[in-house]
């Protein structure tokens, strides 16, 4: 069938239409799409949470943001934590996070034992990432990294105007460095002084704060003092303002110790006492002058009214020098500083002389003695002779009394014996301990020899004929009882005895013996005494 020419013109004309809807629409399908990348629609802040080193038995909390970055609103259903250390704060679910917003969380670490713990906390939504994952971790230790000494200061009663002060001492317990960026006060009336921060502490480095109560009104103030950096301290700090001021007195007031020897030291005694009414905290004593130094004396030092603490102040020279020092000390009296001074002579060590350097006692006869004089004499300055040591039990001292002072040029006698135990040469040192700036010594010397053979010479006259010899008796006491000392019938009138003894006294008696062996009545009595060597 032929259609008419207008309607066939027509219907090309919707045709070329259609095909040029058709073609704009197929290149509009063609224009190419840039693809963003994808990105999670819940996320946190921070990505992971790390509490470094925290005290097992403590707990440290860190802050997390959790974010939905999305266009749609996000359901948190379920939050799980990996690791029993660790833990969320309260969330009720289900947790509806509109688009665009955010819910902070904290995160707490309470370590049970020493050493690492990390682990992962999950949290489970209907977005595009379902599961979102915050690594956690940190170290639990035994001790503080950064401690503190004192830990906790208390000040006692002060008064108010006036200021008392404890220094504290900071050390870093770790092998490794530590920064320290701020410190903080809190309280009023408390204030420190020191070093400046921010700080770096070498491993056993140690710094000292001096930290200072300054009440304003009477009544007790609380308050902290807070050191942050890669760890937190935090030193409670407390005080009691007073309203009448303690006075802080020394008795003495001066210490003169005289003259002392270098090398030797000397000590006095000394106290202070509070005289005021209220509480004075001693924060601090310094001896200045060379030699000078104290002891007994322990700080902070309270002392309450009427209170006294007493210690030892001593002066040691090293050198003949006329010294001076001085012990300040530092509180929160109504004088907040009270000097006491000190004064020392240093003299010079005496000199010791033992004269003659060398005794020499010859020969001497075993079971006798031998004495020799010696000197002892002091220069320079006076000294003490505090013992006498000999190195042989033959040779003594005597004529003196231990321990003995010699002033300085004069001396003292001694006398030195030699008594021989043996025979031949014997030797020793004689040794004085004293506290001259020398040491005496004197070398002796000698030789023991045997004693001389004693004997007793008799004789006497033959007055008759017939006799064919004798018999000799001896006695130790005058009349007898006698005993026979001849072995054989003596031919002659004459007898020698070697059995004596040095010192003793010996009675003699003799018979006659003819040759049918008959003896005689006993003699006259002859005495005879045989001498010492």
């Amino acid at each position: 069938m032929r259609l008419p020419r207008c309607i066939a013109h027509a219907l090309s004309s919707v045709i070329i239409y259609f095909l040029t809807v058709s073609m704009a629409i197929l290149l509009i399908g063609m224009v190419p799409v840039v693809a963003s990348a994808a990105e999670p629609q819940l996320a946190c802040a921070p990505t992971n949470l790390t509490f470094g080193e925290t005290l097992v038995g403590h707990t440290e909390t860190l802050p997390v943001t959790l974010i939905n970055n999305g266009q749609t609103s996000v359901t948190i259903s379920g939050i799980a934590v990996g690791n029993s250390e660790y833990t969320t704060s309260s969330v009720s679910l289900p947790l509806v996070l509109p688009a665009g917003q955010s819910v902070e969380l904290s995160v707490s670490f309470a370590p049970t034992t020493r050493g690492w713990s990390g682990g992962a906390i999950k949290f489970t939504s209907d977005a595009t990432n379902a599961i979102l994952a915050l690594e956690v971790g940190g170290a639990g230790v035994n001790t503080e990294a950064v401690t503190a000494s004192p830990a906790i200061v208390s000040f006692a009663q002060t008064a108010v105007g006036t200021s008392s002060t404890v220094p504290v001492v900071l050390r870093n317990a770790r092998s490794w460095k530590i920064a320290l960026s701020a410190l903080q006060m809190t309280g009023d009336g408390f204030s420190a002084s020191g070093p400046t921060f921010p700080l770096t502490l070498d491993a056993g480095e140690s710094v000292t704060l001096n930290v200072a109560f300054s009440p304003k009104s009477a009544g007790t103030t609380e308050g902290s003092l807070v050191v942050s950096g890669n760890t937190v301290v935090v030193i409670p700090l407390s005080g009691i303002g007073g309203g009448a001021s303690g006075k802080l007195i020394a008795n003495p007031a001066t210490l003169a110790f005289g003259s002392v020897k270098s090398g030797a030291n000397a000590t006095l005694t000394d106290s202070f006492t509070n005289t005021g009414a209220s509480t004075v905290t001693i924060s601090e004593a310094t001896v200045t002058g060379t030699g000078f130094s104290v002891s007994g004396l322990s700080f902070p030092l309270v002392l309450n009214p009427g209170e006294s603490v007493t210690f030892t102040a001593e002066f040691a020279p090293e050198s003949a020098v006329n010294a001076t020092g001085d012990i300040t000390v530092v509180s929160n009296a109504s004088d907040p500083t009270l000097n006491v001074s000190m004064s020392g002579t240093g003299t010079a060590q005496g000199q010791l002389t033992l004269a003659p350097t060398a005794l020499n006692f010859g020969n001497t006869t075993v079971g006798t003695s031998v004495s020799q004089t010696s000197s002892i004499s002091a220069s320079g300055s006076s000294v003490t002779v505090s013992s006498v040591s000999l190195s042989s039990a033959e040779f003594s001292v005597t004529g003196v009394s231990l321990p003995v002072t010699i002033p300085a040029g004069q001396s003292v006698p001694v006398t030195v014996t030699f008594a021989p135990q043996t025979s031949g040469t014997a030797s020793a040192v004689l040794s004085l301990a004293s506290n001259a700036a020398n040491a005496a010594s004197q070398s002796l010397s000698g030789v023991g020899t045997a004693p001389a053979a004693q004997s007793v010479s008799l004789s006497w006259a033959d007055g008759s004929s017939g006799v064919a010899g004798y018999n000799v008796f001896r006695s130790s006491v005058s009349g007898g009882p006698y005993a026979q000392i001849n072995s054989a019938v003596e031919p002659t009138p004459a007898f020698t005895d070697s059995s004596v003894v040095a010192g003793e006294t010996y009675y003699y008696v003799t018979t006659a013996v003819n040759g049918s062996g008959e003896q005689s009545a006993y003699s006259n009595e002859a005495k005879a005494v045989v001498p010492n060597p």
